[in-house]
């Protein structure tokens, strides 16, 4: 499991969500022990966006990780 901590704005989960559904592996994003389904447009936005989220990855997709480069946090 390759796991990113990022953060996004309401306006990024659109295109964040189309990303994540790309994909042809699981991919979930959790703040703290909330955990919901990054290809789901309604959980997403169910999450606290004033926070660092982590995006848990099942998979490899090169695409994808480059992408969530654009939202990365330092840790």
């Amino acid at each position: 499991m390759i796991q990113h901590r990022i953060m996004l704005r309401p306006d990024e989960v659109r295109d964040f969500v189309a990303a994540a559904s790309k994909c042809l592996f699981d991919v979930d994003i959790s703040y703290n022990s909330f955990i919901v389904d990054a290809k789901s447009i309604i959980g997403v936005f169910g999450l606290n966006f004033d926070k660092v989220l982590t995006v848990s990855c099942n998979g490899y997709d090169a695409g994808f990780e480059e992408y969530l480069q654009r939202f990365a946090v330092a840790c």
